[in-house]
C-alpha cells in the first residue's frame, strides 16, 4: 500500500511558478514510476508528466513540455514538479500517482494509487 500526499499548490499570477511536491509513504517508493496528473474545472484528469523508478527516464505532455520539470528524491520517498511560465490554462486540480512499470505512463487508469490532489489556480 503507498498512500500520496500532495502540497504546494496555490494562486499565482501568470508567468509565475510553483514547486508541488508529493510525499509517499511505504518502503517501495523506489520501485514506482511515479505520475503527475491534473484536472482542469469542467474536464477529464490528464496526465502531466511521469518518472521512472531510477529518475533517469522522464516524459511530458505536449502541453507543458518545457515549462514543466519533474524530479524525484528517493531518499525522501518525494516526487517534485517544478512550474514555470504558469497561464491560465493550467489551472487545476493537481494529482501524483503511482504505478509499477514504465510503458504506457499517459494511462490514467494503469495507475495504482492516488494523492488527494492539491489546487493550482493561475490568475491572467
Amino acid at each position: 500500500q503507498v498512500q500520496l500526499v500532495e502540497s504546494g499548490g496555490g494562486l499565482v499570477q501568470a508567468g509565475g511558478s510553483l514547486r508541488l511536491s508529493c510525499a509517499a509513504s511505504g518502503r517501495t517508493f523506489s520501485s514506482n514510476t511515479m505520475g503527475w496528473f491534473r484536472q482542469p474545472p469542467g474536464k477529464e484528469r490528464e496526465f502531466v508528466a511521469g518518472i521512472s523508478r531510477s529518475g533517469g527516464n522522464t516524459y511530458y505532455a505536449n502541453s507543458v513540455k518545457g515549462r514543466f520539470t519533474i524530479s524525484r528524491d528517493n531518499a525522501k520517498n518525494t516526487v517534485y514538479l517544478l512550474m514555470n511560465s504558469l497561464n491560465a490554462e493550467d489551472t487545476a486540480v493537481y494529482y501524483c500517482a503511482a504505478r509499477s512499470g514504465w510503458n504506457n505512463v499517459v494511462v490514467t487508469s494503469d495507475y495504482d494509487y492516488w494523492g488527494q490532489g492539491t489546487q493550482v489556480t493561475v490568475s491572467s
